[in-house]
């Protein structure tokens, strides 16, 4: 008996139609079908199969969202890019670190103040 993997992420959120738009726009992830629930929401693909679900009506506050606090993390292709890119739409977000495995990390906050890290493969010195 075991886990296989992570299958989804899920966040509940004030606004659907405003966290629609930064997870679409803004995160480029690509909004894929809902089952029909009886309650507000949506849902992204993330990479190949695993998903980010947003569960609307949420009238809480976030706690914990910081980078050392409640987070998740997805793997990106180019620190550099999205950088450029995130100033570029003038989002912000806390500067690059290197973990100590030299994978570099990023911050950023959802419109609800849920803390998303977006972060590169540790660095692997050539053999």
């Amino acid at each position: 008996m075991k886990t296989t993997q992570l299958n989804h992420v899920a966040l509940h959120v004030a606004d659907v139609d405003k966290s629609v738009q930064f997870y679409s726009e803004i995160m480029q992830l690509k909004e894929i079908p809902r089952p029909g629930f009886t309650f507000p929401g949506a849902w992204f693909l993330l990479g190949v199969d695993q998903e980010l679900h947003l569960i609307g009506e949420r009238d809480e506050p976030v706690t914990g969202a910081k980078s050392r606090g409640n987070h998740w993390a997805l793997m990106i292709d180019d620190m550099d890019a999205w950088e450029a890119y995130l100033q570029e739409k003038s989002i912000p977000y806390t500067p690059r670190r290197t973990r100590p495995d030299g994978a570099f990390q990023i911050y950023v906050s959802d419109p609800d103040g849920h803390c998303l890290e977006l972060c590169t493969k540790p660095y692997v010195a050539d053999s």
